[in-house]
């Protein structure tokens, strides 16, 4: 399986989509393309929350990618400790324009999570099924 992959991102705006970038580059450079898509959107989702909420004025965040034959795992670091209640998913009326990324990331990934990260910060992960073969049904 591929070695894992990161990037740390400046705190700016566009940082957003260079981290885009990079898990796209990396799914392809890795042949993983059925979840890419989905994979990219969390990334965004992510990377703007730690953008914004998740990481102090002068620190940016860091994007980890790490595979096996079943699964693509996503992490984004950021500098500020997890709240008792952060993240979560806020549901929201159909008029409102910003507080459905973590809606987001749940309906997509096959799975998510926060995690302390030390000294300080947090990880915030999502989990992707590849959809390639098994190696053993490959054989066969």
């Amino acid at each position: 399986m591929p070695d894992p992959k990161q990037r740390f991102f400046d705190p700016r705006p566009e940082s957003v989509g260079l981290a885009r970038a990079f898990v796209i580059t990396t799914l392809t450079s890795w042949g993983m393309h059925s979840p890419a898509e989905d994979i990219r959107l969390c990334v965004s989702e992510l990377a703007s929350n730690a953008l914004i909420h998740g990481s102090d004025t002068e620190h940016g965040f860091l994007v980890r990618l790490d595979a096996d034959e079943d699964f693509v795992r996503v992490e984004v670091h950021d500098s500020r400790p997890r709240h008792r209640l952060e993240p979560e998913i806020t549901h929201t009326d159909g008029n409102d324009t910003t507080g459905r990324g973590l809606e987001i990331v749940a309906s997509l990934a096959d799975g998510w999570g926060v995690e302390d990260r030390r000294p300080s910060g947090k990880i915030v992960w999502t989990t992707f099924k590849t959809g390639q073969p098994n190696r053993q049904a490959q054989a066969c």
